[in-house]
């Protein structure tokens, strides 16, 4: 092919490309933005079905954090000029901060005019040259660091009754699915994660700890890993798959902020603790990647390997809040590829995600019907 074609298709390929690149952000822009003004009709309609049904409505993500944390019977405490939530053990109190990505997540038409305002902040800052900017050494950068006071256990008995005392007769929302399943946990008194444990009943060589990741449950091992070991690999080690909080069978509390912390609480609660395990492998996928590298930070002496399947992994830029941007790269709100569409819904939009699980998930049981029908229970 000749020099002359080939630079003409460069230049078409060029073309085109930009072409596209700025049609899918033009769609997306014009799609989202129609999401954001769904979403807040769906925040009202909601608002509304549920004060009719249950004479009551609960603040939800798109509130201010102060009324939604507040509602559900939690403490605010200030320290060092930001709101925690106060969190309590049976002898200490600990302070755990507010997520930014769970109350900050603002429409896509206010975020694009925020950064418009400040580029145009900053090149009228870069055109004075006399402009000089002093930081404090003040300021200290955002990190994990969790407080932890200890009081006194009769404190903490009067503060449980006012922060735990919602937790002993969980009910289940108009919304939610009522099928046994879904609804065991509400049943048992103790606030536990369902776990199938296989393996000799007592200590074998060894213990193994199988962690799921999102939108799934224990079954992903069960159904899948269990039935294919070998009877010499059950007859040895003891194998215990977990759903957990707020999946499968395990409880699924309404005001629960399913923090790091009260995921590996319920971890130890439910496994560790009951079933005497004192060193144990990790098979983890996903979500349970992170849950998993966690439990190892916790219990350095006692984990023996890691396995992590599909972990998630975001390199984040220095001087970048790290949620912020890992929240922007997991749902980037585009409407192509259709992955990334389903994760912008479900990140950015609350109320849109609560009317696609009103008809999914509270019906699963006809979709799980219609599923083995049409690929003949394969």
């Amino acid at each position: 092919m000749p020099l002359g074609e080939m630079a003409v298709m460069g230049k078409t390929m060029m073309v085109l490309t930009l072409t596209g690149r700025v049609l899918h952000d033009a769609v997306s822009f014009i799609v989202f933005s129609f999401l954001d003004i769904l979403d807040l009709v769906l925040c009202f309609a909601f608002k509304a079905v549920d004060f009719i049904i249950e004479a009551e409505w609960k603040p939800c993500y798109c509130a201010s954090a102060k009324e939604a944390i507040t509602s559900s019977g939690k403490i605010l405490v200030s320290e060092q000029g930001e709101s925690k939530i106060v969190c309590l053990t049976s002898t200490k109190l600990r302070l755990e901060e507010i997520s930014d990505t769970l109350y900050t997540r603002t429409s896509l038409v206010s975020e694009i005019s925020k950064s418009t305002v400040n580029e145009l902040k900053r090149i009228k800052l870069e055109g004075k040259s006399s402009t000089v900017t002093v930081q404090t050494s003040e300021k200290i950068k955002k990190g994990t660091m969790r407080s932890t006071l200890t009081v006194n256990s009769t404190i903490v008995e009067m503060l449980q009754g006012k922060i735990g005392g919602q937790h002993l007769h969980p009910i289940s929302r108009w919304s939610d699915c009522d099928c046994k399943s879904c609804t065991s946990w509400t049943s048992s008194s103790k606030e536990t994660l369902f776990v199938r444990a296989e393996g000799p009943k007592d200590k074998g060589k060894g213990d193994v700890l199988f962690i799921h990741g999102f939108i799934s449950s224990s079954a992903f091992w069960t159904e899948t890993l269990f039935p294919n070991f070998s009877h010499a690999a059950k007859s040895t080690y003891r194998l215990f798959a977990i759903d957990l909080l707020g999946f499968g069978r395990s409880p699924k509390p309404a005001d629960s902020l399913y923090t790091l912390r009260e995921h590996l609480d319920m971890i130890e609660q439910s496994v560790l603790e009951p079933y005497e395990v004192k060193s144990f492998h990790i098979v983890a996928h996903s979500l349970g990647c992170i849950l998993a590298l966690a439990l190892a930070v916790k219990h350095p002496g006692s984990v023996k390997s890691l396995t992590l399947l599909a972990p998630p992994y975001y390199k984040v830029p220095k001087g970048v809040l790290a949620t912020q941007h890992v929240m922007r790269q997991v749902a980037p709100r585009r409407v192509w590829p259709l992955i990334t569409f389903g994760a912008s819904m479900a990140c950015w939009y609350e109320h849109i995600s609560r009317a696609i699980c009103l008809v999914i998930c509270k019906n699963h049981r006809l979709w799980e019907f219609l599923t083995k029908l049409v690929t003949r229970n394969r």
